[in-house]
């Protein structure tokens, strides 16, 4: 009985099954394609994937915003108690 591997083409997306003993291939398949109702939800998840990231560089930002008013704010109050250090 014959050996055979299933690869998938990297150009054409196919499916093909070889024979390893003869190295012919035995079987294809064709790639499914896509209709554009695939198409529309791929708009979609790259939309929410846009918002998302957005929304993440937005809490970086404050996140960066609070700690530097919490740095100078400690600043501010260590000047307040030694007035005569500045090191």
């Amino acid at each position: 009985m014959a050996q055979l591997i299933e690869v998938d083409c990297p150009f054409c997306k196919s499916r093909l099954w070889i024979d390893l003993e003869t190295h012919q291939v035995v079987q294809h398949q064709k790639a499914v394609r896509k209709d554009p109702a695939d198409l529309a939800d791929l708009l979609e998840k790259e939309r929410e994937r846009k918002q998302k990231a957005d929304l993440r560089f937005s809490q970086a930002r404050e996140l960066e915003k609070a700690k530097k008013e919490k740095a100078a704010r400690l600043f501010e109050e260590q000047l307040k108690r030694d007035p005569g250090k500045e090191s």
